[in-house]
């Protein structure tokens, strides 16, 4: 088993027909490298869903042994303000491309959302005058950050999460790889955990193996790997205890469940972030709340998910959403 290698690096695709999950996406994007053609590229998703594994795949697919020579890739959100757009990006865009039969050089620009207006401006105006010889690819988590005029010049992907039988097929190839006997129980949770991002999913895969001393019994040579170890990688609350904490707020019972929140948050070391989108999912899979209490409850999960984002405090901000389950059980008469 390769303990010191980074497993998202090791299994991390190098040609277009390996990413697994954006079959509609690959096609278009191979059909630019068999044309030696393409425009401005935008590429919006989630993290986790393929967007630099699928530039780096193209790139050195369309330019080969060249391809360091041609491309340029800075993370945005290292270097943020309009300085970067005009020494680096700017620098590298002035020069021709090394290859003579591909008439443009890439510069991949990854979390393009966490760019300034005022640089976003700045390379609005660059795309315009390098055109003949560069072609730009941002990949962004919110293409509503982008500013509208960068969005039309672009040609719009959006990654959509990874689906279920993806991933288990991806992280069925790595188990296979690593001799490790993972259980059908162990893989539904690490996708449930990773919510359609293939990176988290491989990390914790990864995490859980190197806690996990017991040989299999049923495939020799392999390490066992089951729900329990998963669950003490991953932050991950049983559903029955989270929806033991709603019933009690829906009743009127808000100090019983604020203790039994607390407990929760300490047992599994949840993140408030976490503990709100944990209780999201119960909401929506419950069969015993209304569709009128759901949207409410949704509603308040909005609500404080993103009063905890900005940075409020979790604490008071979970007890203050325990405090808004309450009124509306109150009200609804639950």
């Amino acid at each position: 088993m390769s303990k010191f290698e980074v497993w998202t690096e090791k299994y991390r695709p190098v040609k277009l027909s390996e990413v697994k999950g954006q079959d509609e996406i690959i096609d278009r994007l191979s059909a630019f490298i068999k044309s030696k053609a393409m425009p401005h590229l935008l590429f919006a998703g989630m993290q986790g869903t393929g967007k630099t594994t699928s530039f780096l795949a193209m790139a050195k697919e369309l330019y080969g042994e060249d391809y360091r020579d041609n491309v340029l890739e800075l993370n945005a959100s290292d270097e943020r303000g309009i300085n970067v757009v005009r020494t680096s990006i700017k620098d590298f865009a002035r020069t021709r491309p090394v290859t003579e039969n591909i008439p443009f050089k890439l510069i991949f620009l990854d979390e393009a959302d966490a760019l300034t207006k005022e640089a976003q401006h700045a390379l609005r105006r660059m795309m315009e005058d390098y055109t003949s010889n560069v072609r730009f690819c941002l990949s962004c988590n919110y293409s509503s950050k982008i500013i509208p005029p960068i969005q039309s010049r672009c040609a719009i992907f959006r990654f959509q999460p990874i689906r279920k039988e993806v991933m288990k097929d991806v992280i069925s190839k790595i188990a296979r790889e690593e001799k490790i006997d993972l259980d059908h129980t162990a893989m539904d949770y690490i996708y449930d955990a990773s919510e359609g991002d293939l990176r988290k999913a491989e990390n914790i895969l990864q995490a859980t193996t190197a806690i996990a001393d017991k040989p299999s019994d049923s495939i020799p040579g392999t390490t066992r790997v089951t729900v329990n170890e998963v669950r003490e990688v991953v932050s991950f609350a049983e559903p029955t205890e989270l929806y033991e904490i709603l019933k009690l707020a829906l009743t009127g019972k808000f100090k019983e469940s604020k203790d039994k929140l607390a407990d929760v948050l300490v047992k599994y070391g949840l993140s408030g972030s976490d503990a709100i989108s944990q209780f999201q999912k119960q909401i929506w899979n419950s069969e015993e709340f209304e569709d009128k209490i759901k949207v409410k409850l949704i509603k308040s999960c909005g609500e404080y998910d993103f009063r905890i984002s900005e940075g409020s405090n979790e604490f008071i901000q979970l007890n203050a959403f325990l405090a808004d389950v309450v009124l509306i059980g109150t009200n609804s008469r639950f």
